[in-house]
């Protein structure tokens, strides 16, 4: 209970907050979208009537109460550039970003959790420093990076997997797949390394634990301790990480949906912030916040279900 009146507090505050920030940071931006909408020809006076019937010549926080008034409402405004209904086109754009995403996060916890496992496991052997290496270079290459690399060997070269694009599961779950696998692998790289490092380091913890080194002398075999007492153990601070590298592949998706040509949230937000399309840029910034905030209320939930003893504290 304590939990959720943290959580119903810290919506409507961490919301306004970060609108607001992005509100005044693109209006401080250089550029202007009246000028953009107006077009190349345009004299001084069709830029000036644009940026009137815009409501653009008005002050920023005018423009900002009227924007979140809206909001109250469900209204989250037009696009300055397509016209069109802001809540409609986000919605539009969630499905190959949450598929982008989720691809992402499953590839990202099954291969955490199995090199950290083994790592701490097989501590100081020649998998555990294998390991290291890769999750050092998974921290240090940049995501677009992996995701060029990744269209080169598997797409150009190989010719196994598609270079872009997007194709909705409803119509063919193998192309949507085969679609999502290489954006999908360079979205869950930096997590995936950054997980591996936690997970090995509360797993290599929780092995020299008092009852687990009873539990190895009474003669457990090694896989039945690890899946029975300690990835349980090793779960809260793993599940706290894992809850701020999902806001991260939201933030991630910004380029590789760029990169692989994916029509997504992503890629919106690029247009959007290219045309200063301000209700554009908001409506994507309320939802990420809202998805944020209900993940770490879940995050913060689980930790009852890994540890009853924390619900009590």
């Amino acid at each position: 209970m304590r939990t959720f009146r943290r959580f119903l507090v810290a919506v409507p505050l961490l919301f306004v907050v970060v609108s607001f920030g992005v509100f005044a940071l693109v209006d401080l931006a250089p550029g202007d979208a009246a000028v953009a909408l107006a077009g190349e020809t345009a004299t001084a006076e069709d830029v000036a009537r644009v940026r009137t019937a815009l409501g653009l010549d008005q002050p920023v926080l005018q423009r900002y109460g009227s924007w979140l008034g809206g909001v109250v409402t469900g209204d989250l405004g037009t696009s300055l550039t397509r016209r069109q209904d802001v809540g409609e086109l986000v919605a539009s754009r969630i499905p190959p970003t949450l598929s982008l995403a989720l691809v992402a996060l499953g590839l990202a916890v099954v291969i955490s959790l199995t090199l950290g496992t083994l790592a701490a496991v097989r501590a100081g052997s020649v998998l555990d420093r294998a390991v290291a290496v890769f999750t050092a270079a998974g921290i240090a290459l940049p995501q677009f990076w992996v995701g060029l690399l990744l269209v080169l060997a598997f797409s150009l070269y190989l010719g196994w997997l598609p270079a872009t694009g997007y194709t909705p599961l409803t119509e063919n779950a193998g192309g949507w797949l085969s679609h999502l696998l290489l954006p999908a692998l360079a979205l869950a790289w930096l997590p995936a390394a950054e997980l591996t490092r936690h997970v090995r380091s509360a797993t290599a913890e929780v092995l020299v634990r008092d009852h687990i080194l009873t539990a190895r002398a009474k003669g457990l075999l090694t896989g039945r301790i690890v899946t029975r007492h300690v990835l349980r153990n090793a779960g809260i601070p793993v599940i706290t990480v894992l809850g701020t590298r999902i806001a991260q592949l939201l933030g991630g998706t910004v380029v590789i949906e760029t990169v692989f040509g994916i029509q997504g949230l992503g890629s919106l937000t690029v247009d959007a912030v290219l045309s200063r399309d301000m209700p554009v840029i908001l409506g994507v910034v309320a939802l990420a916040t809202g998805v944020v905030l209900v993940i770490n209320y879940l995050v913060d939930l689980s930790y009852g279900v890994i540890d009853p003893r924390t619900a009590r504290a």
